[in-house]
């Protein structure tokens, strides 16, 4: 059986040297996983080095900020890069970002750049990150960029947080409706059938007991058509047109069309102002922020906007089609190109853009509660009123005899 030298990475951080037997490479790659070691080389005995392929891996958004953070703060103190990995290692409690870590001081140890350590993790550290921490690295001013990266991700979050946490009760009150309405329709309306069969039914009834009977017999055959409905709008969703469609529908929408629109341009100003700040070069900075807008629209007009800076034109000639960008954004864009003051001009924009954008989002929620009420009370009401209408006709016709 084959003999094979390695190196690995324990998960405290330390790194081993040994020699093990396998059929393969790759069975030596898995033996090592087993042992709970992390690859660094291996190679047959009196053969050619082989590198172990980067692992998958996932860190949450909000521990990558505090692990920029972190980072900040040491390499401030004068903490050089290798120590401060090997600090950060033995501090996080995450065993996975542990090994993250682990793999990247390993890359780092052995000569690479960090942007070119960073680029083998694309699940873990966008292209937004990358392309910061190569401008930090280039022009040395590191410790501010990973600051900028920390608060980027923490007022991110704290957006999404808001969004989410405006949208549960809204989410709860649906749900438990809906609930409502199937369980009635399904047990409750049943016991009533028997007793109206001789009655005079008007149309409400008629409707009523006719999806009780449909939910009862082929309740197995909704559930797969509301599966196949779901899956068939996942996939078109895939559609770059159908979503652009969808979009302009629902900015459309009183007030949630508004706060959808602002979200995204508050994400768009955010992300290219602080790629500015930190000396990414305009026309890779809107490449980078064109993807990460959340708006089909908007990336079009960046992608319009991208070409026409690269042929010597401003940057707020092209945003202006369309409609998407408030004049007063414009306005301010053109002052700013004007000034050579942007990146500061465009994160001066995302913090007034997010101040309304969070009173948008409580209008927005403060109209859907009211609307999902008026959706489940008029259900009940109109289930109430299929069982009472019978009942009322046959007390009429015994009243008249």
């Amino acid at each position: 059986m084959p003999h094979f030298d390695y190196t690995a990475m324990t998960e405290a951080g330390g790194r081993i040297s040994g020699a093990l037997e396998a059929d393969s490479e790759a069975v030596a790659l898995r033996l090592l996983e087993e042992k709970r070691l992390f690859p660094v080389s291996v190679r047959p005995k009196g053969g050619v080095r082989v590198v172990a392929a980067p692992k998958k891996r996932r860190v949450r958004s909000a521990e990558l900020g505090m692990l920029y953070s972190q980072l900040a703060d040491l390499l401030g103190s004068g903490v050089p890069l290798l120590r401060a990995l090997d600090s950060l290692i033995k501090s996080t409690p995450s065993v996975t970002t542990r090994a993250l870590l682990s793999e990247i001081r390993a890359a780092i140890a052995e000569g690479k750049s960090l942007t070119e350590t960073l680029r083998q993790y694309p699940e873990v550290f966008p292209p937004l990150h990358t392309a910061m921490i190569q401008a930090g690295e280039r022009a040395a001013f590191m410790e501010e960029v990973l600051r900028s990266l920390a608060g980027f991700i923490e007022r991110f979050e704290e957006l999404r947080s808001k969004v989410m946490g405006a949208l549960i009760y809204p989410a709860l009150l649906a749900g438990l409706g809906a609930v409502v309405m199937l369980g009635a329709l399904m047990f409750f309306v049943p016991k009533f059938e028997p007793l109206l069969a001789n009655a005079k039914k008007p149309l409400p009834s008629e409707i009523m007991f006719a999806l009780s009977r449909l939910v009862r017999s082929h309740w197995y055959l909704l559930i797969l058509g509301a599966g196949g409905v779901g899956a068939l709008i996942w996939a078109n969703l895939k559609n770059p047109a159908l979503r652009r469609r969808m979009e302009r529908w629902q900015l459309k929408i009183p007030v949630v069309g508004s706060a959808l629109r602002l979200l995204a341009i508050t994400r768009f100003c955010r992300i290219l102002g602080t790629m500015l700040a930190n000396g990414v070069p305009l026309l890779s900075a809107l490449k980078i922020s064109r993807d990460a807008t959340g708006s089909n629209i908007l990336a079009d007009r960046i992608g319009e906007a991208t070409e026409a800076v690269r042929e010597g034109k401003r940057l707020s000639e092209p945003l202006s089609q369309g409609g998407f960008i408030p004049e007063q954004i414009l306005a301010m864009l053109a002052v700013a190109e004007e000034s050579n003051n942007l990146d500061k001009v465009l994160v001066q924009i995302a913090d007034t853009v997010e101040r309304r954008t969070n009173r948008q989002v409580d209008q927005a929620v403060r109209l859907i509660e009211p609307a999902i009420l008026c959706l489940v009370a008029a259900a009940i009401g109109f289930l109430a009123l299929g069982l009472l209408l019978p009942i009322f006709t046959m007390a009429s016709a015994l009243g008249s005899k």
